[in-house]
């Protein structure tokens, strides 16, 4: 079975490296599909994309550039979309950027060949990029994949990468954005405003108002982000992603006020979720609920992403996958009726 691997590697700076590593990468009965040269400080770094003979392992390419003198910064899987040559690659990931604008993250993140791209402060490690975070473990980033990122996001205007507008079902306008602790006492005012009904089937426990000391950890999670639905001046809706303890697995959370349920407002929060789950890298998203409540199994089904519910610890568990099909968001179904 072939396998396609992307590698960059540093070479000394003597005549015909390069070309010794290729030839012993055929010996070894691989194939190298593309070539390039990045500019760093001090010098370069050398990237091929390899396909890979049956039995050929990864640490095998990496000795191949070590009996050269060279040293294998970073090795990953690749695919297709690796031979493209930056510019389209780029070019393309904005076009996607532009129609899609919920898409800006996982464009970044293809365009770097990232693990994730998400919102929030970078740590050790990471990147940061305005209010977005790049995590690449394979290879650290460079200064050109940086400044190209950057570029993409100029081109774009992503000074709120984040926001979306929105229409509810019965024609209001809603602003999607990422919650702040600005947010606070709008939120706070958000729960006075719902139901015992609907609270309790958010926390599971009764409760007439949320803690104080609650406020900040719903608006600024330590593993993860949240999302407010605003109109006019009121956050009216509230949404989670928060890591769970496996690596492609993410926990999401909906609590939308009493007086804005079955209006579009909880679809549009967990589509917009399952965006940022997308770039992320995430496979499966969890919700917990009660046995007897399937509003989220429902607005899963409105959303256009696959839901599957068990029991498990007395309470339901429902798994959302992210890449659902492809679903018209609310402004864009109320521009298209206007165009007919």
């Amino acid at each position: 079975m072939t396998t396609t691997w992307r590698m960059r590697f540093e070479l000394s700076d003597s005549p015909g490296a390069l070309a010794r590593v290729t030839i012993r990468l055929a010996a070894a009965d691989c194939n190298v599909l593309a070539l390039h040269v990045i500019p760093v400080p001090g010098g370069v770094l050398d990237e091929i994309v390899v396909t890979a003979g049956e039995g050929v392992l990864p640490a095998d390419l990496v000795e191949a550039v070590r009996s050269e003198g060279g040293k294998c910064v970073g090795i990953t899987g690749a695919d297709l979309r690796d031979l493209v040559d930056e510019p389209t690659a780029v070019l393309r990931a904005a076009r996607m950027a532009l129609s899609e604008p919920d898409r800006t993250a996982e464009a970044l993140r293809q365009v770097l060949g990232a693990d994730s791209v998400t919102h929030g402060e970078a740590s050790e490690g990471q990147v940061q990029l305005g209010d977005l975070v790049v995590r690449r473990g394979w290879s650290r980033l460079t200064q050109v994949e940086i400044a190209r990122a950057q570029a993409l996001l100029d081109l774009l205007d992503t000074s709120a990468p984040a926001m979306r507008g929105m229409l509810s079902d019965d024609g209001v306008a809603l602003v999607l954005r990422p919650g702040t602790a600005e947010d606070e006492d709008a939120v706070a005012e958000l729960h006075t405003r719902c139901s015992m009904t609907t609270l309790f089937n958010r926390y599971h426990s009764g409760m007439r108002t949320v803690p104080r000391r609650w406020l900040h950890r719903l608006l600024s999670p330590p593993r993860g982000t949240t999302i407010v639905a605003q109109c006019a001046d009121q956050v009216v809706a509230l949404g989670q992603l928060i890591l769970t303890g496996t690596p492609d697995c993410a926990e999401v959370s909906l609590l939308v006020e009493d007086a804005w349920q079955h209006r579009g407002v909880g679809t549009a929060m967990l589509g917009a979720l399952a965006s940022d789950a997308r770039a992320a890298g995430y496979r499966e998203l969890v919700a917990w609920c009660l046995p007897s409540e399937s509003a989220l199994v429902r607005t899963a089904a409105r959303a256009g992403l696959p839901a599957t519910t068990r029991r498990e610890d007395g309470l339901l568990r429902v798994s959302i996958g992210p890449r659902g099909r492809a679903v018209m968001t609310p402004i864009a179904t109320a521009m298209a009726e206007k165009t007919r």
